[in-house]
């Protein structure tokens, strides 16, 4: 939502001589969980008609070979005209002292935007993070929620860098590095729920969890597709219907070509003789343990 006239907001512009560079190591790739993706898609939805883009803070961790991982996300109030930038500041940091009582090891690792418009604005948006996130170099999200027409959904991840002889805030170059989503095992079964959408979207119902059984059933048919789809690439280019792409060709050859290996040299009936060697075992001491307890019975009585 934007900013009210009393706000304890602060305008962004170039008060400082020079752009404010950090020493730490720049980020190398960025991790981002569904928890802070659906929190800035969240954000996106509720905000007022005016605004064309919202902005927020991300928290997570770095690691240190530069990998950030953003664990979750905070709206920020901002506001936006054709001459000026204002953030509120005191709510941000308030957001940010909350949140970092529950979740300590969180810290700031940078910022996000909705939409692919990456202009001055946001460069001084870019630097006050930086100070924010100072020693480290902060990170820029930007969510494209693809409901501009031509546009597809997706995101990606920047890093700022000064641009000229003496940079300052307004002059940078956004740097786009390694950006992936990432969520446990355990999170499968809540994405899964979200993402199931029915096929007529007026007459929407509550849709209950999916059994285990459900679940497996779901994931061997995922494989199943996925394999009918990698034979159907595989037959397209040796039939020269399809331009083969060397990428995909290693990565299968990655991840198949051991498993054939495996089948012609007969370690799969190697391997089902030692699972039912261990099934057969494991009835012998169930067994054995059942006798022993019947004989305490005998001995008892």
């Amino acid at each position: 939502m934007p900013l009210g006239p009393p706000s304890s907001a602060i305008y962004l512009q170039n008060t400082a001589p020079g752009f404010t560079t950090t020493p730490g190591r720049t980020p190398t790739s960025v991790t981002v969980h569904p928890v802070a993706l659906f929190s800035i898609l969240d954000h996106f939805l509720r905000r007022n008609d005016a605004q064309d883009r919202v902005i927020g803070t991300l928290l997570g961790t770095r690691s240190e070979n530069g990998e950030v991982e953003v664990r979750s996300s905070f709206a920020v109030l901002h506001s936006e005209t054709a001459e000026q930038v204002a953030v509120d500041m005191e709510y941000h940091r308030t957001m940010y002292d909350l949140h970092h009582k529950v979740s300590p090891k969180e810290v700031i690792v940078g910022w996000y935007s909705t939409g692919s418009n990456l202009n001055t604005y946001s460069a001084l948006i870019q630097n006050f993070y930086t100070q924010e996130t100072a020693p480290h170099q902060a990170i820029h999200l930007a969510v494209n929620t693809g409901v501009e027409e031509g546009q597809q959904a997706g995101v990606r991840a920047y890093v700022g860098s000064p641009v000229g002889v003496n940079p300052k805030p307004e002059n940078c170059v956004f740097v786009p590095i390694p950006c992936e989503l990432r969520f446990n095992d355990a999170e499968r079964s809540g994405l899964d729920l979200l993402t199931s959408t029915p096929a007529n979207p007026g007459n929407a119902t509550f849709t209950n969890p999916a059994s285990d059984l459900e679940l497996l059933e779901r994931s061997l048919q995922q494989v199943s597709d996925m394999l009918d789809r990698v034979l159907s690439y595989v037959q397209s280019v040796l039939a020269g219907e399809v331009k083969g792409d060397p990428a995909v060709g290693r990565y299968l050859m990655d991840a198949l070509g051991p498993s054939a290996e495996d089948l012609e040299k007969g370690e799969f009936n190697s391997h089902l003789q030692d699972t039912l060697m261990v099934s057969y075992l494991a009835n012998l001491v169930r067994s054995q343990a059942e006798v022993s307890a019947r004989l305490a019975l005998v001995k008892a009585s």
